[in-house]
């Protein structure tokens, strides 16, 4: 008799129902929706809810659902004809406010998303969508930092009254010329003392300090990047972009975008549902800054904002020749934009900045944004606080979307700039190049916070390449692939039932439970499933049988030497383990090698491989095993059916 522990079973019945459980989910296609997300001046609540319900109505347009989730607003059809229609119309009605969607709706029970079921999302070929490959012009990146390095030096210079010629970029570094020995000496220690210093104890200084080839009437001092602090820079561009293309993926409804750097300065990025491309690269391609201005208290009172002296200057359009009219970012008391009156001059930009992190405020708790300018920007708000305490200083938030229009058959690019004051607070104290802005929720805190980095400090991204899937063909792809899968698993199940009789169908009911466990465990672990992936599914399929054959064939030979059926079966599956063993161990290594080298479609293959075969070994031997001993564990038998 073959022992086989109840443990096992009650192990292997466990993971067999959890497995049909976690798959279940995929057997729910997912609805056509629209989301509906809120830009910076809207809110969605239900009156949001009850507008986009009339845009619908009105053109007649079907809605299955209208749901109200935290942020969004989702709303769900029946077919991607209408879902299409949809999303004009409310785009239309909703104008620039709000961010309006393609979306995919999960249809996924309640009680099967509380355990953390869902279905797999489906990957750019599957669902149509778009494709870029975006390269990061890192040469730009490195010429602003040392531009950067060039305004602290000659700031550090003038304050130090320290006299010198010129100081100019070249492709050697930043070469500052002096009359004399003694003022290049002393322009080397201040620079050491107030630029020079590294951001971090242990690390080098990021400049090179070394003295040029002296004249008779010209001292030059050169201050070179370090190669370790560019290729710093050079990584925390990327970071920056990738953090901020994450960010701003996230307002276009993409339910699992691919984000991810290849090689060392391009990004690519892959939007599955998305088939505005204008709307892509729209989000992709904006810029933001921050200005810092005075707030002009002639103009418009010292009382408090929005107060009658402003709404006149609105209305009438007379501002003051040195001043400039603008609107807060929220609307006033009676929910009309609040205009404010700025100063032209202005006090610090963000071309001057250095770092933005969003954090909370330590005396309020409230959202802000930590604010450090470089040495240029942080005299300039040195010298306007020390003379403005008591006063108020605006920030006016810039944000620049790319347009693409199109003008005589060509595609011309555009830029349209918004203008907004996010916030005009009393200045309590003087500071200098390190502040804090507030007024901000917490979403935007951390959203400005993102955008100011990405412009003032990460490269400039250009669009390289661009590919649009429709939804067509990726219906098209899953249909194939669909009959892949079958057409795959059941000539499988023929040849193994044929083949090896009995125990050919136990083998095809532990192949059937291999791809349950299989797609549960991608779905768990939220792999997106692509037309690579699903090529791995197949071949893991086919792969899976090959461990019952070995058993098979032992069992088979050990009959021939004249073991009994019973002892048959034991030796069959213990000597066949070894040889299983290797030949898996020699998969894996190849899949881990797919998974960690690979990318993009060839590390989804390399994750379907390396699952497959780790449920396949589980299903093979231990599946098969329980099954047969539950067969012929318990009766005397003269021959077996293999």
């Amino acid at each position: 008799m073959n022992d086989f522990a109840k443990w096992r079973y009650t192990l292997i019945a466990v993971v067999l129902i959890l497995g049909v459980i976690y798959a279940l989910p995929n057997a729910f296609l997912p609805q056509p929706a629209v989301q509906i997300s809120a830009n910076r001046n809207g809110t969605v609540d239900q009156a949001l809810k009850e507008k986009v319900q009339g845009a619908l109505e009105k053109d007649k347009l079907a809605f299955k659902s209208l749901e109200l989730n935290k942020d969004t607003l989702l709303a769900e059809f029946n077919d991607s004809d209408t879902q299409n229609k949809a999303q004009a119309a409310i785009s239309r009605v909703l104008g620039d406010q709000y961010n309006v969607a393609l979306n995919m709706a999960s249809t996924v029970p309640g009680w099967l998303r509380a355990i953390g079921a869902n279905a797999m999302p489906l990957g750019l070929d599957l669902q149509g969508g778009v494709h870029f490959l975006l390269e990061v012009d890192q040469k730009a990146a490195l010429d602003k930092m040392q531009q950067r390095y060039r305004d602290d030096i000659a700031g550090a210079l003038r304050d130090a009254k320290i006299r010198y010629e010129t100081i100019n970029s070249s492709a050697n570094g930043i070469v500052a010329t002096f009359k004399s020995d003694e003022d290049r000496k002393a322009a080397g220690n201040v620079i050491a003392k107030q630029v020079n210093q590294p951001e971090k104890l242990g690390d080098q200084p990021p400049l090179e300090l070394t003295d040029g080839t002296a004249t008779a009437d010209s001292f030059p001092l050169v201050a070179k990047v370090r190669e370790s602090t560019a290729i710093a820079a050079s990584r925390n561009t990327i970071s920056s972009n990738l953090t901020t293309l994450r960010n701003r993926v996230n307002q276009l409804g993409v339910s699992e975008p691919i984000i991810q750097q290849q090689g060392a300065n391009r990004i690519v990025v892959e939007l599955a549902g998305v088939h505005d491309t204008a709307e892509a690269k729209k989000i992709l391609g904006a810029q933001a800054t921050l200005e810092w201005r005075a707030v002009d208290e002639n103009a418009t009172g010292a009382a408090n904002l929005g107060n009658p002296g402003a709404y006149e200057i609105a209305k009438t359009g007379n501002v003051p020749p040195e001043s400039r009219l603008y609107y807060m970012q929220r609307p006033g008391p009676d929910g009309k934009p609040q205009p404010i009156i700025l100063s032209k001059k202005v006090i610090a930009s963000g071309n001057e900045l250095v770092n933005a992190t969003a954090i909370p405020d330590p005396q309020t708790g409230t959202p802000a944004v930590s604010i450090q300018l470089n040495a240029k920007g942080g005299a300039k708000m040195l010298e306007f606080t020390q003379q403005a305490v008591g006063k108020r200083m605006g920030v006016v938030y810039i944000e620049r979307v790319p347009q693409t229009q199109i003008v005589d058959g060509k595609e011309v690019r555009t830029f349209k700039e918004t203008q907004e004051v996010i916030n005009a607070a009393t200045i309590q104290g003087v500071f200098g190049p390190r502040f804090q802005t507030t007024g901000l929720g917490q979403k935007e805190a951390s959203d400005l916070a993102l955008l100011l980095r990405a412009g003032s400090l990460a490269a400039p991204v250009d669009i390289v390449e661009e590919r649009v899937i429709g939804a067509s063909l990726g219906q098209d792809n899953i249909d194939k692939g669909f009959k892949a899968v079958l057409l795959g698993l059941f000539a499988v199940l023929i040849a193994a039932a044929i083949y090896y009789k009995l125990f050919g169908l136990i083998a095809d009911v532990a192949l059937v439970f291999n791809l349950i466990l299989l797609v549960a465990v991608l779905s768990l672990f939220q792999a997106t499933l692509t037309m690579p992936g699903i090529a791995g599914i197949v071949l893991t399929l086919g792969m899976a049988i090959d461990a019952n054959v070995l058993i098979c064939e032992r069992i088979r030979e050990e009959q021939r030497n004249g073991a009994t059926p019973l002892a048959a079966i034991k030796a069959g599956y213990e000597k066949a383990w070894a040889t299983i063993l290797d030949a898996n161990v020699t998969h894996l290594l190849a899949a881990v090698a797919l998974l960690f080298f690979g990318s993009g479609p060839i590390k989804g293959f390399g994750v379907t491989l390396l699952i497959g075969i780790l449920t396949s070994m589980f299903t093979s031997v231990t599946v098969t095993h329980a099954i047969v001993n539950l067969v012929h564990g318990r009766r005397k038998l003269k021959a077996l059916s293999v």
